[in-house]
């Protein structure tokens, strides 16, 4: 919004100059776009009247005229078609100086054009950088002191200021509400603008119905008889609206311009005898025409609020007025009316159709609901003064459910005092907001019910009140403290293996992080997981992305695929991250690390070999990992079947009775279905129960020497050796150091269905050497052991 300096200062006149003006506004949150002068810098110009005009007796197109500065007469020639006598105009005396097309000053001085003397210049206001417009000298008021300095006679020594507003202060897309807010910031009085009520000097109304309520709960209308539209608009008016951007069009459309920078309302003037039946507030119908003030023809939408009458929309609410009942030159009787329309219904519509006006760009922001019959009061006090006429009473339609309710807000002096970091005095706290505008009721201590202006629609919660004082106290005088926090060191969990370790376990092993996204496809979900019923997401980006993992193999597998659609034969990916499983009205999310590989065991080259990766492999993987925090001893690998994988290839991953994950070949079935070449194996990890480690201990060694003893049991083929293992170990006595398995026979000499384990036993005692004795006993208690729980025997 751009206003004038000098404008703003009639209302508000703070010890300060533009600069430090312009320095304070933008401080409190109204930036400053750009400040500019009325005119470039000038000297030595006085109104002067043209007392006679002559022909150049050797030029057609100049002529010869007697100007007055109000002392003297002076000859000069000028090439204005608009330069009569009589006109009163800007002349710039010998010795004047003006700012020149280069930008450079330059001194008037006497001339002679086409052999007659020139003593001085009559200007255009291009000349003096007042604007671009070259057709003809300037034209001042009829009334205008001849010899007066321009620059004081015209206020050229204004300055013109860009405010760029955010969209949540409407309240000071005004001079008022500008005005209001300089006040309050140098704490300075302010001359608000007063509008006594136009006594009614004829009886004439027209009806206004209010069929969108919702959209329009108050319309305030008046009329007005006999005005004269072809009356002149003041040259002070011209200057205020014209140093705002907006051209001067006719009286009747400057003041509803002036009155719309000076409070904030916009209005509009319909021609009275153009209007048919009455006025109607309601939305439009779709594709309804209407005609434009500018001569464009738009389509209106159903979601449109128009004004309307007798005949169809003669206007866009809060938009655009309709060309059929403007006001021209020729109007005699206008229909002025100042409305409150809700922001959600002007907001967007304007855009909708290609259009932006100083109307739309207030309405969608919020216009102060209690504002229009004073705007209108002011507007006519202004119109009789101009165009004369007699006023009719202010009628008025509303809706009093749908307007604005009042709003309260609670303020508290210790919440305050915390945003802010620094005791505002309570005393502060009620000026800064009174003089905004609000109205204080303390309630109890420290405790306010602070009462929000119609015009503040950006107030609504606590905050915003503190907002309002942070900005007004001054954001460059608030104190500046370093945040404080206690930062004590995190325990360094000796025994906890950290996700890094493992993951440079994987990669020193070959393997290559991947990042999958959580969400997959339904149905590959299920292919890969029977025991969830996967969280479908209420907005999927897609079908193949519309429901949370509960495992990461689908989207490893699926890299995995890409890979060797992309002639990858070798590959080993790996990933850290969440799985997401249902748990009645809850969802555990739970971290887990897993890993796909397939193709060759080495990587190619001319030393390997040319064999594929197979169980075994990554299960040493796998065991690697688990080994990582000592206590590798703790997990068991259990054939446990899987949906996803290989029946006689799979395995359950346990630590002390808890799941830790598993371990297998993909399901046959499965990788048809999804076309991927070679045999692929997968694991996948709770990384909780992985990251568990031991705190490595210290034990003497014993410097006495070990003892060992092999002994072959048979037993079924489908007993595993770790079963084998933890019988001997339980019943092998204390000071067994490890049972080794060191082959595996099936075959003659052993009968069908069993296979025959060859076990190393060895123990070491820490202070002395173990007897002969002791050994065979701990032998004996093994084989018997054994014979008992898992029906072995000892081969012959």
């Amino acid at each position: 919004m751009k206003f004038s300096e000098k404008w703003l200062r009639e209302l508000v006149n703070p010890e300060i100059d533009t600069q430090g003006l312009v320095d304070q506004i933008t401080m409190a949150g109204l930036e400053v776009d750009e400040i500019e002068s009325v005119a470039s810098d000038f000297s030595g110009v006085v109104v002067g009247e043209i007392l006679l005009a002559e022909q150049h007796p050797n030029a057609d197109k100049l002529q010869v005229c007697k100007v007055s500065d109000g002392n003297e007469e002076f000859q000069v020639v000028c090439g204005a078609p608009n330069a009569r006598a009589g006109l009163k105009t800007a002349f710039a005396k010998v010795g004047a100086v003006l700012p020149g097309p280069d930008g450079k000053d330059f001194k008037i001085k006497k001339a002679k054009l086409r052999q007659v003397e020139s003593l001085g210049m009559l200007c255009a206001e291009d000349e003096l950088g007042m604007s671009e417009d070259h057709g003809g000298i300037m034209e001042l008021a009829a009334d205008a002191p001849v010899g007066a300095c321009l620059r004081e006679y015209l206020d050229l020594n204004d300055k013109i200021i860009d405010v760029d507003l955010t969209p949540n202060r409407g309240d000071c897309l005004s001079i008022t509400g500008l005005a209001r807010e300089v006040g309050v910031l140098n704490k300075a009085p302010v001359s608000f603008i007063e509008a006594e009520a136009v006594a009614p000097a004829i009886d004439d109304t027209f009806e206004v119905v209010l069929e969108a309520p919702q959209a329009c709960p108050r319309y305030v209308g008046r009329v007005i008889r006999n005005v004269n539209v072809k009356a002149a608009t003041p040259r002070w008016m011209v200057d205020k609206l014209a140093r705002s951007g907006i051209r001067s069009i006719d009286p009747v459309v400057d003041v509803t311009n002036y009155v719309l920078l000076e409070l904030g309302q916009p209005m509009h003037a319909f021609d009275l005898n153009k209007l048919s039946g009455n006025i109607v507030v309601r939305m439009a119908q779709q594709e309804e025409p209407l005609t434009l003030l500018d001569g464009q023809e738009v389509k209106l939408n159903e979601d449109t609020l128009v004004i309307a009458d007798g005949s169809g929309p003669v206007a866009m609410a809060g938009i655009f007025g309709g060309e059929a009942t403007g006001v021209t030159t020729d109007s005699t009787d206008i229909f002025l009316e100042s409305a409150f329309f809700d922001p959600i219904a002007i907001a967007g519509r304007a855009r909708s159709f290609g259009l932006h006006t100083d109307s739309s760009h207030r309405f969608e922001r919020g216009v102060d609901w209690q504002l229009q019959r004073k705007a209108i009061e002011r507007a006519t006090a202004l119109l009789l003064d101009i165009v004369g006429g007699d006023a009719g009473p202010v009628t008025e339609a509303v809706s009093e459910a749908d307007l604005p309710s009042d709003r309260q807000v609670i303020l508290r002096h210790a919440k305050v005092n915390s945003l802010l970091a620094f005791e505002m005095p309570a005393e502060e706290i009620e000026e800064i907001l009174t003089r905004l505008g609000l109205q204080l009721e303390s309630t109890a201590a420290g405790v306010w019910t602070v009462s929000v202006p119609a015009y503040r629609f950006d107030i609504s919660i606590e905050v915003d009140l503190i907002e309002e004082l942070a900005r007004v106290y001054g954001y460059n005088n608030l104190p500046v403290r370093t945040p404080k926090a206690s930062m004590p060191l995190k325990p360094n969990q000796e025994s906890l293996v950290t996700v890094q370790q493992i993951r440079r376990n994987l990669i020193a092993q070959g393997y290559q992080e991947a990042i999958t996204y959580s969400f997959i496809e339904a149905g590959l979900q299920k292919k890969f997981d029977d025991q969830y019923e996967a969280v479908a997401l209420a907005n999927p980006i897609s079908a193949e992305m519309a429901v949370m993992r509960t495992s990461i193999w689908p989207g490893l597998v699926k890299a995995l695929q890409y890979n060797q659609n992309r002639q990858q034969s070798r590959i080993r990916l790996f990933e850290t991250g969440q799985r997401f499983l249902p748990n009645g009205e809850e969802m555990i999310q739970e971290n887990v690390i897993a890993g796909v590989v397939c193709g060759g065991r080495d990587p190619e080259g001319w030393t390997a070999g040319k064999t594929q990766v197979d169980f075994f492999d990554v299960k040493a993987h796998v065991e690697s990992l688990l080994a990582l925090g000592g206590a590798g001893d703790d997990f068991r690998f259990v054939a446990q079947k899987h949906v996803a994988l290989h029946p006689g290839q799979s395995a359950q991953i346990e630590r002390q009775g808890e799941v830790v994950g598993y371990i297998g070949a993909l399901h046959p079935s499965l990788q048809a279905d999804l076309g991927l070449n070679g045999n692929v194996y997968l694991f996948e990890l709770r990384l909780d129960l992985v990251q568990q480690g031991r705190l490595p201990r210290f034990s003497e060694l014993s410097k006495f020497p070990e003892s060992r003893r092999d002994l072959a049991v048979i037993v079924d083929e489908s007993q595993s050796f770790e079963a084998v293992r933890q019988c001997a170990a339980e019943h092998a006595g204390e000071f067994l150091n490890e049972v080794t398995l060191f082959d595996v026979y099936q075959g003659q000499g052993i009968e069908v269905g069993r296979k025959s384990l060859a076990l190393g036993l060895t123990w070491q005692h820490p202070s002395r050497t173990l007897n002969e004795e002791e050994i065979s006993g701990a032998i004996d208690s093994v084989i018997s052991a054994l014979g008992k729980e898992l029906g072995a025997t000892l081969r012959e």
